[in-house]
């Protein structure tokens, strides 16, 4: 075996998080090694926010295409999956490659190893033959895999995740969806644009679960599936195509089967019981400034706090700026903005109604269906949608809001800074909010409370 080298600080794991800690660290002057068994940028660039993106617009073109009669005039829409494939393939992902990437974290000094790492003891990190020793840091950024359940007879069959479905050059007659939260939502309402036959099987009373009611009723009104909600899978078979056995009997067919049930840390087999932590636990826990242990810090999906890109980098600023010696403000997630990329989109930011009022006793919520707003009403045809706000009156503040609409995940934007800045809801309501825009319906929200 190699000697040990000795570097300042070690990043297992260069997805967005570990990228951005390790391309700054280096860019600081410290001796990085970056080490990544997959492509560098994770899944975001490859198989998640960027590719899915593309896809969400291109559906989205269509559907608004078939809103021109009785709205412009007349238009006949063919869909072809074939320019999206090749848009995700050449513009998003280089074909997969991410030597873009790996040469935007050398060029700043950082020095990258392919290879799955394996902590040895403190501050020690294993790679293939060569051993590193860290003397100020490591990070743990290796964010998350894709959750197969237990279901009888699915291991073994060419199932997808959305890794599959993301690189997909054609697409099947027909989809079965394993799980209605975001993304099995996202790639339904998608590929049923496309003329895909999608079934979302979800186990949960209703889609969305984590959001409002009223987000779940959206997404069930737009996605263009059929939507199976209080039942799970008990077997899965294949033979030329998916036949899926439900809770409640009954059972459902497609030619392809999406398994999209949540995503877990990768953290088992990383040897995190050398530096004092559980290698059982589901995600690590922090401090503010995102310290796991002695000379540890945790970025990004495995710190359990939201798996978005958002997050990753926020949490890698504080990661950095600790391990740099420059202080500046902890962590807060009161203000966490999270979007559902589908049409219409649907934002959200801190608390839901219901966890507000778990943990607060003076909660009122204002309400607005976005078709009500001098907006919504002249958008017209796609103009499903609402804003919600959620206030703590003993402080009179907002601690939550949804922001469903054609513009969703961009009007959310005011509200986080609404909940993230406590601004104060008389301030909140004296503003001046532009007509006619879907903004603000905010206003009519607040009214409302």
């Amino acid at each position: 075996m190699d000697d040990v080298r000795n570097v300042d600080v070690v990043v297992i794991g260069l997805g967005v998080g570990g990228e951005e800690a390790a391309g700054r660290l280096a860019a600081a002057g410290l001796d990085v090694i970056g080490v990544e068994h997959n492509l560098v940028g994770g899944e975001c660039p490859y198989w998640g926010c960027i590719p899915t993106k593309m896809m969400v617009r291109a559906g989205s073109a269509l559907a608004e295409a078939r809103r021109i009669p009785g709205l412009a005039g007349a238009a006949t829409v063919e869909p072809d999956w074939a320019p999206v494939a090749r848009r995700i393939r050449e513009q998003a992902t280089d074909d997969w490659n991410d030597k873009v990437a790996v040469d935007r974290f050398t060029s700043k000094g950082g020095t990258f190893v392919r290879g799955r790492a394996t902590i040895t003891g403190p501050g020690r990190v294993k790679v293939g033959e060569q051993e590193y020793a860290a003397s100020r840091a490591l990070v743990v950024a290796t964010g998350t895999v894709a959750v197969i359940p237990p279901i009888d007879g699915l291991a073994g069959t060419p199932y997808w995740t959305n890794r599959e479905a993301v690189e997909a050059t054609t697409l099947p007659e027909s989809l079965v969806i394993l799980g209605g939260g975001a993304i099995g939502c996202e790639f339904a309402q998608v590929f049923a644009r496309f003329g895909v036959q999608v079934t979302i099987i979800e186990g949960s009373d209703r889609i969305l679960a984590m959001e409002e009611p009223e987000s779940s009723e959206v997404a069930a009104s737009v996605i263009g599936a059929t939507i199976r909600t209080g039942v799970r899978a008990t077997n899965v078979s294949h033979d030329g195509g998916f036949t899926v056995q439900l809770s409640d009997g009954s059972s459902v067919s497609g030619e392809k089967l999406l398994v999209a049930t949540g995503r877990a840390a990768r953290l088992g087999d990383l040897g995190l019981d050398r530096i004092g932590l559980d290698p059982t636990t589901r995600f690590l826990t922090t401090d503010d400034r995102m310290r796991a242990a002695d000379r540890v810090w945790a970025v990004g999906d495995v710190t359990g706090n939201g798996a978005f890109t958002h997050m990753a980098m926020y949490e890698a600023d504080i990661a950095v700026r600790d391990i740099l010696g420059q202080g500046g403000p902890g962590a807060d997630y009161r203000a966490r903005p999270r979007v559902t990329f589908i049409d219409p989109e649907i934002g959200a930011v801190g608390l839901t109604a219901a966890q507000a009022r778990s943990s607060l006793t003076n909660v009122r919520v204002g309400h607005v269906p976005l078709g009500h707003t001098s907006r919504g009403f002249v958008h017209g045809p796609g103009n499903e949608g609402f804003i919600k706000v959620v206030a703590d009156m003993d402080r009179g503040v907002l601690v939550g809001a949804t922001t469903a609409g054609p513009a969703g995940g961009e009007m959310i934007g005011a509200l986080a800074v609404a909940v993230h800045a406590e601004v104060p809801i008389t301030t909140l309501q004296s503003q001046i909010w532009a007509y006619p825009t879907f903004h603000r319906g905010i206003g009519d929200a607040l009214k409302a409370l």
